[in-house]
């Protein structure tokens, strides 16, 4: 929660409070969206009449925003410009409609206050009172009343706003339960959408990248959102299919001009940075509102190592400042959501092909977000450049993107704990996932190139989990079909999404607190094995494939109960049993098939 200056804060509240009898509530502004606690809600007013490439921008030129207060709270929501309000279906590139999203955590009235300001590159601006009145709507009052969300299940406005709690997990507001996602990261590129509106389609930059996402139109669902008479559909159905797979996550660029595929991007043309194409970002909010509500977590990848310092030469300036406002001003209200600084971020290779981004600009880019976004969604970025120069007390970022280069995944475990001790020797605790496990030419291949995938789930999936990382999303590579650029149908690693959801099943069902755990290897002396533990309380083992002399767990005490999980098929096997430890535990052999991988669960 961003909270307003003290002083500022005052003056609004006494504005608000001494001009409320004098007009009617929510008067000029049409609120839209459920009232209820942890739903979209949306104002939209009619303001100055303008268009996209109206000579006077209004994506710099004016700024909209809109402070909610509830008891002792403020959000401070900046607002855009939405040309006709309904741009999504009607294509309009002008209109008079500006707006605001909104998702309340509390239940009861809420009141807002509206500040509509105009001035040369206002909407950049760090001052509330920058610039003069634009009128219409600078001024307006309200108050609406929220009840209680009604949603269940996957649906995130059951579960609250994922948020990062000074815990190496993240953690839903409402449910109260941490988060553990796995899903994809590739194609990086998933974005370039032929249904989506703008001219990238066809204006010769990686036009041959464009994708139609055909073969993930049979999983629509009748009553799924489309736009303009059922564009969309496939795209849709795509996410759909990855959370039928029991994935939570997916991963995308919003901007990835000058990078490897080039039809990404939120502007109107691939070479105008402060010109917004209103109804292709309309049409990214359909297929994101429809994730919230399928449970799945949305990773902002801001830039790639390409376009690091397309903007602003990587400085916080008029244009990188206008992006990421945008950013948040549109999608901000999402409730589990990541903003990831870069892709392979910073100095790291021989020939950058804009100019890399130095330590102050890094940091500089989390302290944006850490002060712009209403709600302070969890920062991370991405290597390229290791992270040292961010580990100091200035730094605003609240975990890692960590992405590894070895074919077999064979380093991703050492990875993690060697970030997670750097971090804490650091005084900091960071929520750290795995992002791009393997190398950049193979990682996850295609079910048809190896179905079994026993690397990736063995070195990358619970070799991460067993360091502590918060989850996986798996990379595709350049090597096979189905890439990280060219890839369209999700089903090529069909294999993979299921020992990704056994993973997942296992902390589920198991009912251990693994946010309270710590990785413990030393607690074994075999090298192979991964340990998870709440000491004497809770205790996950990792095996990994290969013949078993048995493994001895050391420090332990106390009576446990002892079962099996197979990661290969996620079902607990053979009978549990109840053992007794007193200093030391021999685990003993697997119910069958010693030589695969195996999961040892020890509860007290």
């Amino acid at each position: 929660m961003i909270m307003l200056r003290p002083l500022l804060c005052s003056f609004i509240l006494i504005l608000f409070v001494s001009c409320k009898g004098y007009a009617l509530p929510n008067d000029g502004v049409e609120i839209s969206g459920e009232l209820k606690k942890w739903h979209k809600i949306t104002l939209t007013f009619d303001g100055v009449e303008s268009s996209e490439t109206h000579s006077y921008n209004p994506f710099l030129n004016y700024r909209l925003d809109v402070t909610f207060f509830h008891a002792d709270k403020s959000y401070h929501v900046p607002g855009y410009y939405a040309a006709d309000g309904n741009a999504a279906e009607t294509s309009a590139d002008s209109g008079n409609k500006w707006r605001v999203h909104f998702s309340p955590d509390e239940t009861g009235e809420w009141h807002y206050v509206v500040s509509f300001r105009k001035g040369a590159n206002i909407n950049v601006s760090n001052e509330r009172l920058a610039g003069q009145s634009a009128g219409h709507m600078d001024g307006m009052r309200g108050s609406f009343t929220v009840g209680a969300s009604d949603k269940t299940g996957r649906d995130l406005r059951g579960k609250g706003r994922l948020q990062f709690v000074d815990k190496t997990y993240l953690q839903f507001a409402e449910s109260g339960e941490y988060f553990l996602k796995a899903g994809a990261d590739a194609p990086e590129n998933l974005l370039a959408y032929a249904d989506f509106d703008g001219n990238f389609h066809s204006d010769g930059h990686g036009d041959q990248f464009i994708k139609t996402w055909e073969p993930h139109l049979q999983d629509w669902n009748e009553g799924d959102p489309s736009w303009q008479g059922g564009k969309g559909k496939a795209l849709i159905g795509a996410i759909n299919y990855l959370a039928d797979k029991g994935m939570n996550a997916f991963s995308f660029l919003p901007m990835n001009i000058a990078g490897d595929d080039k039809n990404v991007f939120p502007y109107i043309s691939y070479d105008v940075f402060d010109r917004m194409d209103v109804s292709k970002l309309d049409q990214w909010e359909i297929v994101f509102e429809h994730a919230d509500h399928l449970g799945m977590f949305l990773h902002f990848k801001t830039s790639e190592s390409e376009n690091q310092g397309l903007l602003d030469n990587g400085d916080l300036g008029v244009h990188r400042k206008l992006y990421y406002r945008e950013l948040i001003a549109r999608f901000s209200h999402h409730l589990a959501l990541n903003w990831n600084i870069g892709e392979e971020n910073g100095e790291w290779v021989a020939n950058h092909q804009t100019p890399w981004q130095t330590t102050t600009q890094r940091l500089a880019c989390a302290q944006y977000f850490h002060d712009n976004d209403p709600y302070q969604h969890h920062i991370v970025i991405h290597n390229g450049q290791q992270f040292y120069d961010l580990l100091g007390p200035e730094s605003k970022y609240t975990g890692l993107s960590l992405q590894t280069n070895r074919e077999d995944f064979g380093n991703v475990h050492s990875f993690v704990l060697k970030w997670r001790k750097l971090a804490e020797e650091a005084g900091k605790t960071w929520a750290s996932a795995v992002d791009e496990p393997g190398d950049h030419r193979y990682s996850v291949v295609p079910d048809n190139v190896n179905p079994e995938h026993n690397n990736a789930r063995q070195n990358a999936l619970w070799g991460a989990l067993m360091a502590g990382a918060w989850g996986v999303e798996w990379y595709f590579g350049y090597e096979n079909e189905h890439s990280d650029l060219t890839c369209e149908d999700w089903r090529s690693r069909d294999k993979m999404w299921d020992q990704s959801r056994y993973a997942l099943d296992f902390f589920a069902q198991s009912d251990v607190p693994f946010w309270e755990m710590v990785p413990m290897d030393e607690a074994t002396p075999d090298a192979a094995d991964y340990v998870l533990a709440k000491k004497d309380e809770a205790y996950v083992i990792y095996q990994k494939m290969g013949e078993k002399s048995g493994t001895t767990l050391n420090g332990i005490n106390g009576n446990f109960t002892m079962s099996w999980y197979n990661p290969r098929t996620g079902s607990f096997e053979g009978d549990a049993r109840t053992v007794r430890a007193n200093g030391d535990l021999r685990i003993g052999a697997p119910p069958a098939d010693s030589d695969k991988d195996w999961v040892v669960l020890l509860k007290k």
